[in-house]
C-alpha cells in the first residue's frame, strides 16, 4: 500500500535492520526500542489491523507466532517475553499495518500500559 512505512520496508524501499524474512513475514529491529530486544514481526501482505484479518489469513498469525518463537530463542529471551498487537489508535496503534511487538531482555512490568 502506497505510504504505509511496513509495505516499503518489506519491498526494500527503505533500510532497516532485518532479523527474519521470509515470502510472508518480515521481522526487523524497532527504531525506538522499548527492550533490550524489541522486534516488529510483519506481514509482508498489507492488513490494516486484527479486525481486517480474513479467514485465509488466519494461518499467519500462527506463523507471525513461530517466527517469534525462534527470534526469542536466538536472542535469548526464553526465561520471559511478550508479543503484543495493538489494534486501534486507543491502544496505541501508530502504523496501520498489523504488526506484532517481540519484547525482552530484561523484566517486563504488568500493568503495561
Amino acid at each position: 500500500m502506497d505510504g504505509c512505512i511496513f509495505c516499503k520496508i518489506a519491498e526494500k524501499k527503505l533500510d532497516s535492520q532485518i532479523v527474519h524474512e521470509d515470502s510472508e513475514v518480515i521481522a526487523f529491529e524497532d527504531m525506538n526500542p522499548q527492550a533490550p530486544v524489541h522486534i516488529l514481526i510483519v506481514p509482508k501482505k498489507h492488513i490494516i489491523d486484527l479486525l481486517h484479518l480474513s479467514s485465509t489469513d488466519e494461518g499467519l498469525i500462527g506463523k507471525i507466532h513461530s517466527v517469534a518463537k525462534r527470534i526469542a530463542k536466538e536472542r535469548k529471551i526464553e526465561k520471559g517475553f511478550r508479543i503484543i498487537c495493538n489494534c486501534g489508535e486507543e491502544a496505541g496503534e501508530s502504523v496501520g499495518h498489523l504488526h506484532f511487538h517481540l519484547l525482552g531482555g530484561r523484566r517486563l512490568e504488568w500493568p503495561p500500559g
